[in-house]
């Protein structure tokens, strides 16, 4: 199979199962196992094009928040019981603010924490990141239902920040480079910065001025009573996923059925709302072939087979860090992870050049 861009649904369904797994656990080597299926993945099928290389800043960027968190816990950190590896200098602090200390002994098994709760968002971000790079942010955006089209403007304008703005940079440095100009380092920030925005602000005028010629956010028939039901329709869609969500990660799995429940009919009657009144043509759709329904098996059972690891061996994905010790890898957890990988072989290989 080769010559074809998959659905962007399916891509993202993909990564968000991915990300649901790391948001799952703080297992080191599951979230270090998540990264490294997401680069494979992004490798494997990640078109030849501008917009599909911000896969690496979002990299970069876990890296950097991996850093931060351990010098915030070096610095502000709890100080956990085990063996102490070295003690930075030490701020008594008032009895009002019991629990926080400056400084003091760092042990292994704060270091181990700081790593794994900061590796967590990492691999959170190089989920997005492959998503984001897998499909183009127009692509999304043309394939979601009229409903959201507004709310997911603004997201795709959001995610299509980063890929956007590395290739204005490289594009800046290469110009500064090709004058003899310096191109990295602190003594290029202002010299890059600027065009960069510049740039960015005038691809932003130019998009919206081509996406006003060619009608989009037009309303057509539909009425100021339908329009606003829908838009309370969705925004309560949205509210009730989000806190869903919410009660999901936080602990109250009983609750979270209940709102994305409720979320998915106030999307139904939002899309009934809207497709009576405003019907929304699309210029060759993306198909939902084979290949999308693989992508989106695969991710129902990774997504799947980590709720029931959470419950089976709790331990095994949120391990003690007390005493600090190599996290065991769980083996319905890991297949889950390593059964992510299939769509780098079972979907068909990116076109040369992406023309959506």
């Amino acid at each position: 199979m080769t010559g074809r861009l998959l659905h962007p649904f399916a891509w993202w369904a993909w990564a968000g199962a991915l990300g649901y797994a790391a948001l799952r656990t703080t297992n080191i080597l599951l979230l270090g196992l998540i990264i490294a299926v997401s680069w494979v993945v992004v490798a494997a099928r990640r078109p030849d094009t501008p917009w599909a290389s911000g896969y690496s800043t979002f990299l970069r960027l876990g890296a950097f928040v991996v850093i931060l968190r351990v010098l915030l816990e070096i610095a502000f950190g709890q100080r956990l019981p085990g063996t102490v590896l070295f003690v930075t200098p030490q701020v008594t602090l008032p009895t009002w603010v019991a629990g926080t200390s400056i400084g003091g002994p760092v042990t292994i098994a704060a270091l181990v924490g700081a790593v794994a709760a900061g590796l967590q968002l990492a691999a959170l971000l190089a989920c997005v990141g492959a998503a984001n790079s897998l499909t183009s942010p127009a692509r999304v955006l043309r394939a979601l239902p009229t409903p959201f089209y507004e709310v997911g403007l603004v997201v795709t304008v959001g995610l299509s920040f980063a890929p956007l703005a590395t290739v204005g940079a490289r594009r800046v440095r290469e110009a500064r480079r090709l004058r003899g100009r310096p191109d990295r380092g602190l003594a290029s920030v202002r010299g890059v910065a600027v065009p960069v925005l510049e740039g960015a602000l005038d691809q932003a005028l130019a998009l919206a001025a081509s996406m006003d010629s060619r009608g989009y956010g037009r309303r057509g028939s539909l009425g100021v009573g339908r329009r606003r039901s829908a838009a309370a329709a969705t925004v309560t869609a949205v509210v009730l996923t989000g806190a869903g969500a919410y009660a999901l990660f936080g602990g109250s799995a009983a609750l979270a059925p209940i709102a994305l429940l409720l979320a998915a009919l106030a999307f139904g009657i939002s899309v009934v709302i809207v497709r009576t009144g405003a019907p929304r043509t699309r210029y060759r759709p993306d198909p939902w072939l084979a290949a999308e329904w693989i992508t989106a098996i695969i991710a129902a059972v990774a997504a799947a087979a980590f709720t029931v690891a959470a419950r089976l061996d709790p331990f095994g994905l949120n391990p003690p860090l007390v005493p600090a010790r190599i996290p065991p890898l769980p083996a319905l957890a890991t297949g889950a992870v390593l059964l992510s990988v299939l769509p780098a072989v079972l979907t068909p290989a990116p076109p040369p050049e992406d023309s959506a």
